[in-house]
C-alpha cells in the first residue's frame, strides 16, 4: 500500500522558505515541515491553480513541464522544477500528472525518461488527463513492475473550480490505495469518487460527457457523478455561454481562459471511440463530436469550450 502523507511535524523547514519568502499563506496551525514533496508533470490552467493551492498548504512540491517558461512563477517561488518525469519521481512519492492527450500521457510514463526509470518502490501515481482508458491500464502495466501503484483520475470543473478547491476526481484503482489518492487529491478537489477498478475514472469522464452508460460501470457512483457534475445541466447553472447569465465564466472574458475547444474536441473525440469500440450508439455525441471539429478548423481552438454558442 502507498505510504499514507504525513500531515505536520517534522524537521524539513528549509523546504518552506521560499515559499515564505513569496508570501504565500500557510493554512495550518501546526508545522508543515514533513509532508512529503508532492510531485507534478504538467502544469496548464488547471494545473497551476492546483499547485497554487498546495503551497498554500505548506506542501514541497517537485514539478516539471515540457514548457520551461511555464514554470517560471514556481521557480521564482523557490519550488524545485525538475527537466523530466523521471526526475519527478525520484524526488516525490506522490505523483500526480495532468497532461493535455494520450499521447502526452505515454511519453511522460513510457517515454526515454518516463516517470518509471526512476520510480521509488511504493510511490503512488495519480494521472489526472483524460485519456483513453486503455492507455490508462497500459501505462499502469509499466509502473506496476517497477513496485509503485498507478491510478487514473480524470477531472472535471473548470479553471473556476481549479482556484476555489472544488474540482471533481473520478478515481480508478485498487480500493485499498483510494484513502491515499484521496487525501492527495482533495487539496483541489471537494468531490473525489472512486468509481472502480483501474480505467473507471477515465471511462465515467468520458461517459458523462455524453451522459451514456457503457463501459460496465457501476450505476451507484456513476449517479452521485452526475448530481454533482454536468449531469446536472451544469452548462446551465455554472457554465452559462449566454451573455448576461453568470458572472466570472469565460464568456465576459470573450471566451478566453476557460476550458479550450481542442481539449473539448480531444475529450468527445474519445467518447467517440469508446462508443465505437463498445459498438454503442451516440448520435447527438458524434453532432457535438463534428461541431467541435468545425470549430477547430475555423479558428477556435483556443477559446473556451462556451464559444460552441458564439459559433452556432
Amino acid at each position: 500500500m502507498a505510504a499514507t502523507l504525513q500531515l505536520c511535524g517534522g524537521p524539513r523547514a528549509s523546504l518552506l522558505e521560499p515559499l515564505a519568502r513569496a508570501s504565500l499563506a500557510v493554512v495550518c496551525s501546526r508545522s508543515m515541515a514533513s509532508k512529503i514533496p508532492a510531485g507534478f508533470t504538467g502544469l496548464g490552467k488547471w494545473g497551476i491553480q492546483w499547485q497554487k493551492n498546495f503551497m498554500k498548504h505548506g506542501y514541497p512540491l517537485v514539478i516539471y513541464d515540457v514548457f520551461p517558461d511555464a514554470c517560471k512563477e514556481f521557480l521564482d517561488a523557490g519550488i524545485l522544477v525538475v527537466s523530466s518525469p523521471a526526475d519527478v519521481a525520484k524526488k516525490a512519492d506522490g505523483i500526480i500528472s495532468m497532461l493535455p492527450t494520450s499521447i502526452n500521457a505515454i511519453e511522460a510514463y513510457s517515454g526515454a525518461n518516463g516517470v518509471p526509470k526512476k520510480v521509488k518502490k511504493g510511490s503512488l501515481l495519480i494521472d489526472s488527463s483524460t485519456i483513453d482508458p486503455t492507455v490508462s491500464k497500459e501505462l499502469a502495466k509499466d509502473v506496476e513492475k517497477m513496485g509503485a501503484i498507478f491510478m487514473d483520475a480524470p477531472v472535471s470543473g473548470g479553471v473556476g473550480a481549479a482556484q476555489s478547491g472544488n474540482l471533481m476526481f473520478l478515481v480508478g484503482g485498487v480500493t485499498d490505495e483510494f484513502a491515499a489518492a484521496q487525501e492527495l487529491l482533495g487539496y483541489k478537489g471537494s468531490n473525489v469518487v472512486h468509481c472502480g477498478a483501474l480505467g473507471t475514472g477515465q471511462a465515467v469522464r468520458i461517459g458523462y460527457n455524453t451522459l451514456l452508460v457503457w463501459l460496465g460501470l457501476d450505476p451507484k457512483p456513476l449517479a452521485k457523478i452526475l448530481y454533482v457534475s454536468s449531469g446536472q445541466l451544469w452548462s446551465s447553472d455554472t457554465y452559462n455561454p449566454i451573455p448576461g447569465m453568470i458572472d466570472g465564466v469565460p464568456l465576459p472574458n470573450k471566451y478566453q481562459g476557460g476550458f479550450r475547444t481542442t481539449l473539448m474536441t480531444k475529450d468527445l473525440g474519445l467518447a467517440q471511440a469508446s462508443a465505437v469500440s463498445t459498438k454503442s450508439p451516440i448520435l447527438l455525441g458524434s453532432q457535438a463530436h463534428q461541431i467541435y471539429r468545425m470549430m477547430y478548423v475555423k479558428g477556435y481552438s483556443e477559446e473556451a469550450c462556451s464559444s460552441v454558442f458564439q459559433f452556432l
